[in-house]
């Protein structure tokens, strides 16, 4: 018998390796719940780690570890290999197959126990989105699944976001890029595999009667193609066009994807957008902006301050240093000099928030109107003059006096 582990922990050699898997005694497993698996699949106590332990061929264990290793290294969402176990045998000397472990994913469910929970329909809909969002990077990375399926996806809500993780790599293979025709395929076995899984579940009860499977597993399918044609569409700007970046945002947050990071490599030219899209649970955006700069805003205008941060940070190739300095500089330069500079009279119209996020809203209309960015200041004194004095007096709704604050000077020289 061989081990292979990138983690050596002598209580593996506890374990009572030379029964078949299905006969292991209830004082090594751990009860947690299983999705449905064409092998033996049980969670396994090593001291304190629990490990996910599927018996499978020797050659096809060792394949998969490695697949995982390599996925791992590239960054993309999997469960983490832990090793293989071969050349098992039972008492009797007959050969057993192989093990493979993976580390358990804390907190992350498989979709049977999602759907037992009699989840809301907007929720189902986000977690068949987030399989989209997991499909599409591994496309985008040159992995192709083979076995695209809800049984061999686990989900897991981590700080407000919904995300999907693969969970069995053994039919996958990983090239440089993937063709169209190899994107199809994946996608035509998503479509059957997810039908039937759903059609297993309305026999059950645990979806309402009038949800049809074939829907929503071409839903999948349609944001699938929708999203990639956002992604892999390669957009070249200049420096000065900014609002073509906040443009391709909301194409994206009209598609139902929020956005958690986005690149911005510069050439001699001018730079390539690429935008990875995260799907997110109410009240994300709310939390994530409170947490970096105070603020305790609405949902949809933390998302729209939250998008101006990251662009900020993006233009000014600050990606790399922690974001909560960048939100300090946001604050100072961006978000301060438009709220402190509210003229007295026009303050009870709307919350500071509010105004704030409808200058946003008003840079980029007059920088898609004409066709280059437009600096927040120019926006801001634009919408003192045109829109705002037009707003009715909301301070009587909310109740709250208008705290009068000092005047500081506008803008710095080089905010953009």
């Amino acid at each position: 018998m061989q081990f292979m582990t990138s983690h050596a922990d002598p209580k593996l050699l506890d374990l009572p390796w030379s029964t078949p898997l299905e006969e292991w005694d209830r004082s090594h497993l751990a009860a947690l719940p299983r999705g449905i698996s064409r092998h033996i699949v049980r969670f396994v106590k090593v001291g304190r780690r629990i490990i996910a332990a599927k018996e499978i061929r020797d050659d096809i264990a060792a394949r998969e570890y490695d697949m995982l290793r390599n996925l791992g290294r590239i960054g993309l969402p999997c469960v983490v290999p832990y090793g293989v176990v071969s050349g098992r045998q039972s008492v009797d000397g007959e050969p057993l197959d192989g093990i493979l472990l993976t580390e358990h994913l804390q907190f992350s469910l498989p979709y049977r126990a999602l759907f037992s929970q009699r989840l809301q329909p907007d929720t189902v809909l986000r977690l068949l989105d987030a399989l989209a969002v997991l499909l599409a990077r591994l496309h985008l990375a040159g992995f192709w699944w083979g076995d695209v399926s809800l049984s061999n996806t686990l989900f897991r809500r981590d700080a407000g976001a919904f995300a999907a993780y693969l969970v069995d790599a053994e039919t996958g293979q990983l090239f440089p890029s993937l063709s169209n025709g190899q994107r199809e395929h994946d996608l035509d076995i998503a479509r059957v595999n997810i039908a039937g899984e759903l059609m297993d579940l309305a026999a059950g009860g645990a979806i309402p009667d009038d949800a049809d499977p074939i829907e929503i597993s071409d839903r999948i399918v349609s944001r699938y193609r929708r999203l990639w044609t956002e992604l892999t569409g390669l957009e070249r700007f200049e420096r000065g066009d900014r609002w073509r970046l906040e443009e391709r945002v909301r194409t994206l947050n009209q598609l139902g994807f929020d956005i958690d990071e986005f690149e911005i490599s510069t050439d001699v030219d001018g730079a390539t957008i690429q935008i990875q899209p995260k799907v997110v649970d109410a009240g994300h955006h709310r939390r994530r902006l409170l947490r970096l700069t105070g603020l305790d805003v609405h949902e949809n205008q933390a998302r729209r301050l939250l998008n101006d941060l990251d662009a900020f940070r993006a233009g000014e190739g600050r990606g790399d240093e922690p974001e909560e300095l960048g939100a300090h500089d946001w604050m100072l330069r961006v978000y301060e000099p438009v709220v402190r500079n509210i003229p007295e009279e026009l303050s009870a119209k709307l919350e500071a928030a509010q105004i704030f996020h409808e200058v946003l809203e008003h840079r980029w209309y007059l920088s898609e109107r004409t066709g280059h960015d437009v600096t927040t200041q120019w926006a801001f004194a634009d919408y003192l003059t045109h829109v705002l004095p037009a707003k009715p007096d909301e301070k009587s709704v909310v109740g709250v006096d208008t705290v009068e604050m000092p005047v500081i000077a506008m803008f710095p020289p080089d905010e953009n």
